[in-house]
């Protein structure tokens, strides 16, 4: 049995090969559908698609920002002069000679300006960047695998919020059920009470025809239907919290149809009670599609 993940979370993962460390980095948060954005050290492009098929093993929904940032700073390398910014620079210097009343510059000064001096990376054998790219593919590993523990670990506060939000639906809908003033006899005596009012002040209106609309009047507002589907959706979301897994869109369809069920009730409803409980339920059932919106 799967349990409920969250679309949040990070994971994070480092390592490093002789002159050469890395750090793999995962964040991740809501979205529709899965998005993965890239930002992959220089060198490592050809490793973006296999990271994106690791990933997607582990996680179908949610909005991840995946970095590879590489350090070879320890690696050796070597200084090269870039010939044609040196002599920019040294014609620069012949032209301001005479103009300017200062000293000449020494050889620190002119290998200092910027583009002169260029830092190169030492160049990796096959055998070297081979090795690289497992060392990161296995950081990529690492990294998913701490992001899938932090959003289950974030899933499961969730899950018990959905889980205490859909009891208090089953509940309101109880009382809704139980409440007299849902009863078709109340409806009913409710509106023999108006017909009679109007009746005595002389409408011109048949008090059989009268008696007919009322009847049709108690039928439509007869919120029998409204409540068996909640008390439906209710054991299909329950199921579904136990169950886990992916069904953060499920679980959106279900709370768009406690909502649709909320709403019908309060528009039938003649009674004050009963109305402010389907506000009740409107409230949460917002609360409840708030959460599922972290759900994957």
């Amino acid at each position: 049995m799967a349990a409920l993940a969250s679309m949040t979370g990070y994971g994070r993962a480092s390592g490093s090969l002789p002159g050469i460390a890395f750090v793999v980095e995962i964040k991740s948060v809501n979205g529709r559908g899965l998005d993965m954005r890239m930002r992959l050290a220089p060198g490592l492009d050809a490793l973006e698609s296999e990271i994106r098929r690791r990933i997607g093993k582990a996680i179908t929904r949610g909005s991840l920002t995946v970095s590879a940032s590489v350090d070879r700073e320890g690696a050796a390398g070597r200084v090269v002069v870039n010939h044609q910014a040196l002599e920019a620079a040294l014609e620069g210097l012949m032209w301001l000679d005479g103009r300017v009343d200062a000293a000449r510059p020494s050889l620190d000064g002119i290998l200092g300006l910027k583009g002169v001096l260029e830092q190169h990376e030492a160049l990796l054998s096959a055998d070297e960047e081979e090795a690289l790219s497992a060392a990161i593919l296995a950081a990529v590993d690492r990294a998913v695998a701490a992001l899938v523990a932090a959003r289950a670990e974030e899933g499961a506060r969730i899950a018990q919020v959905l889980a205490d939000r859909i009891d208090e639906i089953a509940a309101l809908a109880e009382a809704a059920e139980r409440h007299p003033g849902r009863s078709r006899d109340t409806v009913l005596a409710r509106l023999r009470q108006q017909l009679a009012e109007l009746v005595e002040v002389g409408t011109g209106i048949a008090e059989e025809r009268l008696a007919q609309e009322a009847v049709l009047l108690a039928t439509k507002a007869d919120i029998r239907e409204e409540l068996d589907r909640l008390v439906v959706h209710v054991a299909a979301a329950r199921q579904l919290v136990v169950a886990g897994g992916p069904v953060g869109r499920k679980l959106d369809f279900l709370s768009q149809e406690f909502n649709r069920e909320a709403n019908t009730l309060c528009s039938k409803s003649a009674d004050v009670a009963l109305t402010a409980i389907g506000l009740d339920l409107k409230a949460v059932i917002d609360q409840l599609r708030e959460q599922i919106q972290n759900i994957e």
